[in-house]
């Protein structure tokens, strides 16, 4: 193997895989009683939002989960631990997901906000455990490449360093408006979405220099 980490990485990619698999169940073929085959399909409009947003909230965590290892070249005790524990949260998108689908359109106001708060939730431990695997191993470059970039090192812990407090943002919104702080969330998937060196020019912003 090229890499000491090569059986963590595959192992996360599959738990990934069944993750982002699981998530279209959530939609389901209407029933041949309903009205209209249209009626019915539009219906489950909750269904496609939660299933889009959840789909690229994962996708994005995998290419991140990437990023990291192109960096970690080692392996130790507790970065198995850390990783398992990222990947538990990873295992729960898919339920939070359809919690959020089968509430979004709930009549009671107080169903909807619990079921986007337990969906925000779900993204703040799993925020908080990205930090974690990745401050443990970049910490004193104890598990990386020795070859890192540095400067792509800072670029990669500063984006995920901002990523707890905007989904405590997103999960305060919710109290009060549940779009948007499904809105907040779509875009800070775009956030994720972009290479480190990109999203440096957001983060550098807020940060001070060194």
């Amino acid at each position: 193997m090229d890499k000491e980490t090569a059986r963590v990485e595959a192992f996360s990619d599959g738990v990934f895989a069944v993750a982002i698999t699981l998530l279209i169940l959530e939609i389901k073929v209407p029933g041949v009683s309903t009205n209209t085959l249209a009626a019915g399909l539009i219906k489950q409009w909750p269904s496609y939002v939660a299933f889009i947003i959840s789909f690229a909230f994962i996708g994005i965590m995998w290419m991140n989960h990437h990023r990291m290892f192109n960096h970690i070249r080692r392996s130790d005790e507790m970065l198995l631990v850390l990783n398992l524990s990222l990947l538990l949260g990873i295992t729960i998108v898919p339920f939070s997901n359809a919690l959020l689908a089968s509430y979004l359109r709930a009549p009671q106001s107080h169903d909807r906000r619990l079921a986007a708060l337990l969906y925000n939730g779900t993204y703040i431990v799993i925020a908080i455990l990205f930090n974690l695997l990745w401050r443990y191993a970049a910490r004193n470059r104890r598990l990386l490449d020795k070859e890192a970039d540095h400067a792509a090192i800072q670029k990669l812990t500063k984006q995920y360093a901002f990523g707890p407090l905007l989904y405590v943002i997103c999960f305060g919104l919710a109290w009060v408006s549940v779009p948007a702080s499904l809105g907040l969330n779509a875009i800070l998937a775009l956030f994720f979405a972009l290479p480190p060196k990109v999203a440096a020019r957001f983060t550098d912003k807020f940060t001070p220099s060194a």
